[in-house]
């Protein structure tokens, strides 16, 4: 398609209003009009349309020179193919280009209109109401963009590549607008028409979609079947090797993240294996320019780039789940280095999403390693970032304030951190978020100790013995750990040690390290307060090796602190002194760590709790909690 050379490129002439030609230009216009009075009609057309593309190759683009050669092709009243098609080119142009999105609405409004009255002009008329629909969503007129897109499909059925790109883009739309299931359906009818037109590529593409949506939705039972019938068409399909591939990657994005979403994070091991060595393969593979003989092939998943960071984002979600917090550090490290390349030559906002995804889970691997400081101003960085998309902004929100609350209760704003949980809980209808975010409020009230009513109303609502609300692995043996710790705060602790043990036995089947040293040190804690120092010990050393493998600063101080005391008690002094040593060097980190991050300007972002994230944040005095209340 001509049309194809307008597409999105980078420019920062976004700020262009329709202004006179200049002087140079006028001329060179002018010697074009004289040629056409003696060639025929195509020179003086092929020839704008190459200054046009001149200009807009520009190293930097010159997109005003462009706009004004495409406008000159109106002053020789060309036909209607030609008119249709310069309408869609302008209206291209300003649409990627300028922030003149009125006239770029017209003059794609019109190549849509003219081009339904040309035969056999499908590139155009598509190409027009694909683009004037994203031009309609970014000014917020989705109910003019869906008709419209209706339209199109419906029109389009004799034509397989547009007709199958019309349906993803507004099953995509529906998507955007939370109605999965009317983006189902789109799917479906899409995976349909792809059998039929023989693409089994492109259903495969369609069904992984649906199924993406169906994992969003929870709808597990509809999700196992097409994953089934997914991964046969997949190993059966041949053709390129590197949309192959990407259809595996697709998959087992899909099976990886069904797994960590479930809380199971020994179970995905083979899946993520697969997964990270089907990205090694594509990595070694060229792109092959030949293009696929069927038009309905004409898709891709996504870029090989973005599907590494991809890879890295998964990697990373399994090591914060499974407690390898170094492992973890060390692949976002990678990741956010690719991503960064990647954004200085693609605007995609998909980028974004990786990034904000990989800065949340960084971020809970520092506060758990004691690196708050650090935490706190990578929960700014978040902050900037979603002040630039509204729509990341939006589905982020609920996240930032759960990672605010974690940061309040590490620095010991108990107030603060119910806060920010409650701002959390009113902003996300996730059900494992949701589920997530009350776990962490109810260890809030029990450390507070006299919010009884809420705490037992909360722990309703999350009992892991009846009726629990998401299938999480993870999160159903954390909340039986909460429960552990309201039993041993109240002294009753046979029952502490029933909910603890219950605890372990989860952990250590899906490999849940974090929560297996938790529940080790407070099962360590409660046979000390009972006076049997030998279990005590026998819990609490694997709980400091654990900790110190992870590492989770807080479990090592706790650790240590408790093997000070046993190892006096056991009368073994030079143990003592030695856990001792260890407990003050640990209390030194921390109250480091405290003090820096406390004395940040962004500590301040504790008390937002409504709207977007401030802009501006104002310095404070100094840390507003102490190393007792701390310690």
């Amino acid at each position: 398609m001509v049309s194809d050379h307008f597409f999105p490129a980078v420019s920062d002439d976004r700020t262009w209003q329709p202004a006179a030609l200049s002087a140079a230009l006028k001329n060179l216009l002018l010697s074009v009009k004289m040629a056409s009075n003696v060639e025929a009609p195509e020179r003086w057309y092929l020839a704008l349309l190459g200054f046009a593309e001149h200009f807009r190759t520009s190293s930097p683009p010159k997109i005003r020179l462009c706009v004004h050669c495409l406008q000159a092709v109106f002053q020789f009243k060309p036909p209607q193919r030609i008119e249709a098609r310069t309408h869609l080119q302008l209206g291209s142009v300003l649409y990627h280009h300028t922030k003149n999105s009125d006239l770029a609405r017209s003059h794609l409004e019109k190549a849509w209109y003219i081009s339904q009255q040309v035969p056999q002009f499908e590139d155009v008329k598509f190409e027009a109401a694909s683009i004037l629909s994203e031009l309609f969503c970014q000014q917020n007129l989705v109910d003019s963009a869906k008709p419209l897109l209706r339209k199109a499909i419906q029109i389009s059925q004799q034509t397989p590549y547009w007709h199958c790109r019309l349906l993803f883009q507004l099953a995509q739309l529906h998507t955007l607008e939370k109605d999965l299931v009317s983006a189902c359906d789109l799917l479906g009818v899409g995976a349909e028409y792809a059998r039929v037109v023989g693409s089994e590529y492109t259903r495969a593409l369609f069904l992984l979609s649906k199924g993406m949506l169906l994992l969003m939705e929870r709808k597990l039972g509809e999700v196992h079947p097409l994953l089934t019938l997914c991964g046969t068409i997949v190993e059966n399909w041949q053709g390129n090797p590197i949309q192959k591939e990407s259809l595996r990657v697709f998959f087992l994005v899909l099976q990886v993240t069904h797994y960590l979403d479930a809380g199971q994070v020994k179970s995905v091991k083979p899946c993520l294996k697969q997964l990270q060595q089907c990205i090694q393969t594509i990595s070694t593979l060229h792109d092959d320019e030949i293009l696929p003989s069927n038009p309905a092939d004409l898709f891709h998943w996504l870029p090989k780039e973005h599907m590494c960071v991809l890879v890295y984002l998964v990697t990373v979600m399994h090591s914060m789940q499974a407690g390898y917090l170094e492992k973890a550090q060390k692949y976002t490290d990678k990741a956010l280095m690719q991503l960064e390349k990647l954004k200085m030559l693609d605007c995609s906002p998909i980028l974004s999403t990786f990034q904000v995804i990989l800065l949340e889970h960084i971020i809970m691997c520092r506060l758990v390693t004691g690196h708050k400081a650090t935490a706190l101003q990578e929960i700014s960085q978040v902050c900037q970032l979603c002040q630039q998309s509204p729509r990341l902004f939006t589905n982020h929100a609920a996240q930032l304030h759960t990672l605010l609350g974690l940061y309040c209760i590490s620095v010991n704003c108990m107030d603060n951190a119910e806060a920010q949980f409650s701002a959390a809980l009113r902003l996300t209808s996730h059900q494992e978020l949701w589920t997530y975010i009350v776990t962490n409020l109810a260890s809030v009230y029990i450390r507070e100790g006299n919010r009884q009513q809420d705490l037992y109303s909360l722990l309703e609502r999350i009992n892991p013995d009846h009726n629990f609300p998401v299938s999480s692995h993870c999160l159903r043996a954390a909340a039986f750990y909460i429960r552990g710790l309201l039993s041993f705060f109240q002294g009753r602790y046979n029952e502490a040690k029933r909910f603890l043990r219950e605890t372990l036995k989860m952990s250590n089947a899906e490999d849940l390290n974090r929560l297996t040293a938790c529940s080790l040190v407070l099962l360590g804690h409660i046979f000390y307060v009972l006076g049997n120092h030998r279990e005590s010990n026998n819990m609490v050393v694997p709980a400091m090796q654990l900790a110190s493998k992870i590492p989770d600063m807080s479990v090592q101080l706790w650790s240590s602190a408790l093997l000070k005391d046993l190892n006096k008690a056991l009368g073994n002094t030079m143990d003592a002194h030695e856990a001792a040593q260890m407990h003050q060097n640990f209390s030194q980190q921390l109250l480091q760590d405290h003090i820096a991050a406390c004395s940040l300007p962004e500590h301040n972002l504790i008390s937002w709790t409504e709207g977007p994230p401030p802009v501006q944040i104002q310095a404070q005095n100094g840390p507003t909690t102490s190393l007792a209340s701390l310690l």
